[in-house]
């Protein structure tokens, strides 16, 4: 019994090794715990906080754009939406997932839904119940989406799911008395573009369009999976240039959240969104506005063309018209395919002021008179007998009045606008020397305005610019012809400017000088602006100064006068394609050059009657009137303007 017992109680050796090796193996396990524990509690840390927190960031709203008397242009409205908070429905959606997926129990296992379609399933009706609350209230039939839902839920679960966008004042109040506070629905309300003048200066202001990626800047939390809400981005006009500047400081919030993703706490760091700056124009709305009134036909309806006015002393643009054109307030919430498909057949999408390219008519006769007094080739007392026509070669270039002029010194050509006199004149000048005046008033240039889509690439036509281009041009041949000379010195022919040029150098001879930069933005210490003078005796530059005021007082330009407003002006018209252009610049006073004016319209198909003075002229005498209406009218007080 003894060795039995002893047999029994003798160790096992390899028990013995087991043993040792579960201990081993405990003991590196709790080494490895503390290792990671003592020297790497860092990187577990970082990584439950990646796994826990989530960041939503917001964007602030944009800043304002104001007329150069400080008028609202462009500001923000109030946006009122219905969002179901979806955190708080996750109770309601496991409640609905069960009696869904009963419904379903007696099907086939073939026909049954899966999960995740018994899930979207249940959401969608959870939403819809929310969302007949709201059609209750309203007297509407709105019904939930459910790939957007779904999609919400799986890609933006921390953002607030929106039922209804865009809600009308009165259908907000209603929803604030009706709604309870602790309810999932809420009334969310963000800001939104908002146009108080409609269409007027669209091109100029520009509309924007949705950002859905906006940026962040000195909010922590880059690392954190971020959710984004919607901002805007500047898409055409002063809001694309200068979008950086308009856009908000974008704010957020970082939340804790469970494993399914939904927030679980308050935020654990917060910050609200600033608006962003806010920017003064130079534009004049009431100047603006009686431009465009002034661009309609005997039925109300748009012509189609441009007007600009600048102020001569400064360059600052004070009217900047294109038609046609579109309500601004279109773009709020967003453009419908009917509206942006009647706005691309008006032709509304191009900016004519700074885009349109058109033979500059014979608003050009006052560069061809001063290349010709420059180079001493034209005498301002000499006459030329205009009989309707003038030969060159075995061609007849007619003038517009077919009985003829009789005899007219430069300032009656300036006033009745003689194409033989310039015909003649411009044959004798050269078109090297006609060349390089228009390009001295930066004929050859964009303007450098601050408007995106500027026409960047406009020339002069000249025999050097034939010879280049010629194909391209498609023209039978590389030369250039006496006749080719005689069209530029009256405005037809190759070379194309854009009505801001126009008005840049009517601005620019008042001044006496060659070029003027225009700008877009106000600033009331901006100095006067100086440039190259033209280099005229005053005798020389008084003779075109004069013609200018006859034309503006008797002449072609009479329909542009304004009584008690003494002005100079120039008309012409143009020929491109099968179309007439009518064109008018002008300026007054002129003993004290304030306000410079250049208009085009463009006639209708093969409408050979389209004269600049008769249609462009009335559209420049409405600006001109404005003008002098608020320059004789008692200063008002100054409206404040909240800058940010």
């Amino acid at each position: 019994m003894s060795r039995l017992i002893q047999r029994r109680t003798h160790r096992n050796p390899r028990l013995l090794v087991f043993y040792g090796a579960v201990i081993a193996i405990v003991a590196i396990l709790i080494g490895g715990l503390a290792f990671h524990q003592l020297f790497k509690p860092g990187v577990y840390s970082e990584r439950e906080r990646l796994q826990n927190l989530r960041r939503v960031v917001s964007p602030g709203p944009r800043g304002n754009l104001y007329d150069r008397e400080g008028r609202l242009l462009v500001g923000n409205r109030p946006r009122f939406s219905v969002v179901l908070d979806l955190a708080e429905l996750r109770p309601e959606f496991r409640a609905e997932y069960k009696i869904v997926a009963r419904n379903y129990a007696a099907l086939a296992a073939t026909e049954r839904p899966n999960s995740d379609q018994l899930a979207r399933i249940a959401r969608t009706s959870v939403a819809q119940r929310y969302l007949d609350q709201i059609n209750l209230i309203l007297r509407r039939n709105e019904q939930v989406r459910s790939p957007e839902l779904n999609r919400h839920i799986n890609q933006s679960l921390l953002l607030p799911y929106v039922l209804l966008d865009d809600l009308a004042p009165e259908e907000y109040a209603r929803l604030i008395e009706r709604l309870p506070v602790t309810s999932p629905l809420q009334v969310y309300t963000s800001s939104t573009r908002h146009y108080p003048y409609g269409s007027a200066a669209a091109h100029t202001l520009g509309y924007v369009g949705v950002n859905n990626d906006p940026e962040v800047e000195d909010f922590p939390g880059e690392d954190l999976l971020t959710f984004k809400m919607k901002g805007s981005v500047g898409r055409t006009g002063l809001e694309k240039i200068f979008d950086t500047l308009l856009e908000g400081e974008t704010g957020g919030a970082i939340y804790r959240v469970d494993p399914a993703g939904y927030k679980v706490d308050l935020p654990v760091e917060k910050r609200m969104p600033v608006q962003g700056k806010n920017i003064t124009t130079s534009i004049d709305i009431e100047l603006q506005q009686a431009a465009e009134a002034a661009m309609k036909d005997g039925e109300g309806k748009d012509r189609t063309g441009a007007a600009v006015a600048l102020d001569i002393r400064t360059g600052e643009v004070l009217a900047l018209v294109s038609k046609p054109d579109y309500d601004l307030n279109q773009f709020v919430p967003r453009l419908s395919q009917d509206e942006a498909k009647a706005i691309e057949e008006s032709g509304g999408w191009l900016n004519r002021a700074i885009q349109g390219q058109y033979p500059p008519g014979s608003t050009f006769k006052i560069i061809t008179a001063l290349a010709g007094l420059r180079a001493g080739a034209i005498d301002p007392a000499e006459r030329v007998m205009c009989p309707g026509f003038y030969q060159v070669g075995n061609r007849r270039f007619p003038c517009h009045n077919r009985n003829g002029h009789g005899e007219r010194d430069l300032r009656g050509a300036i006033r009745d606008s003689c194409n033989v006199y310039f015909y003649k004149n411009g044959l004798e000048v050269g078109p090297n020397l006609i060349a390089a005046e228009a390009k001295r008033f930066g004929f050859n240039h964009a303007t450098g305005i601050e408007l995106p889509y500027e026409f960047k690439s406009p020339h002069v036509a000249d025999p050097a610019w034939r010879a280049a281009n010629w194909k391209s041009a498609n023209l039978p041949d590389g030369i250039w012809r006496a006749g080719d000379t005689a069209n530029i010195a009256i405005g037809q022919g190759d070379t194309l400017i854009t009505p801001l040029q126009a008005a840049c150098m009517v601005a620019s001879f008042a001044r006496g000088e060659t070029e003027t930069r225009p700008t877009i933005l106000h600033d009331p210490k901006r100095p006067r602006q100086r440039s190259t003078p033209i280099g005229l005796s005053p005798s020389d530059y008084n003779a075109v100064l004069e013609g200018m005021e006859q034309c503006y007082q008797i002449g072609s330009g009479k329909l542009a006068r304004v009584d008690g407003l003494r002005g100079a002006a120039k008309t012409g018209t143009a020929q491109l394609g099968r179309k007439d252009m009518a064109w008018v610049v002008a300026f007054a006073p002129v003993d004290n050059p304030q306000v410079a004016v250049a208009v085009m319209l463009e006639g209708a198909v093969d409408d050979n009657n389209f004269g600049g003075g008769v249609y462009a002229g009335p559209v420049a005498a409405a600006i001109l009137r404005s003008w002098q209406e608020k320059r004789d009218r008692p200063v008002a007080t100054p409206v404040n303007i909240n800058l940010q």
